[in-house]
């Protein structure tokens, strides 16, 4: 409980820095938004992976995930511009250097939310869609607007995985 009175207290906060000046219209809508949004994300900050609501993790663990998801946004925000940035120079390049193509990636996420944001993530980021995942096998299927050369088909690892799952574990896992 303390944990959901914190939640509600961070995001009332934030609504209220952010449309300053306020007034009661704003402070009535910042309590609803602030109530809802720790409705929604209560499991996902304060549940352990699957199970749900049957088993509740502290505060600390709670703060801490919040914390690697703020982390994880920055990441990924980071990882978009640089995508686009690299999908813009392949458009506007005289020889298009594309080579599409489609890959294997191995994951290590069991979470339906971690995998959830993990195909989300990079299909978010430009150049790249996931096209399926096999959750038995943790193998996500990824298609590609440019495959490298030095591609090891048989590592089954791609850097932008990499990245966002070691980020997205610490988060729902």
């Amino acid at each position: 409980m303390i944990a959901k009175i914190f939640l509600f207290i961070l995001w009332f906060l934030v609504w209220i820095f952010l449309s300053w000046p306020i007034n009661t219209g704003d402070v009535i809508m910042a309590a609803l938004v602030s109530l809802f949004v720790c409705y929604m994300i209560n499991d996902l900050l304060f549940s352990n992976g699957e199970t749900g609501r049957s088993k509740q993790t502290g505060l600390i663990d709670g703060i801490r995930r919040l914390a690697w998801f703020l982390y994880y946004v920055v990441v990924f925000v980071w990882e978009c511009v640089k995508a686009n940035f690299d999908v813009a120079y392949r458009v506007i390049h005289p020889d298009m250097p594309i080579r599409p193509g489609s890959i294997k990636v191995k994951t290590g996420l069991k979470s339906d939310i971690g995998l959830t944001f993990l195909a989300s993530s990079i299909t978010l980021t430009p150049g790249t869609t996931t096209i399926d995942i096999d959750k038995e096998k943790g193998i996500i299927y990824v298609h590609l607007i440019h495959l490298k050369n030095d591609y090891d088909p048989s590592s089954m690892r791609l850097a932008i995985v990499e990245k966002f799952e070691k980020i997205l574990r610490r988060v729902f896992e």
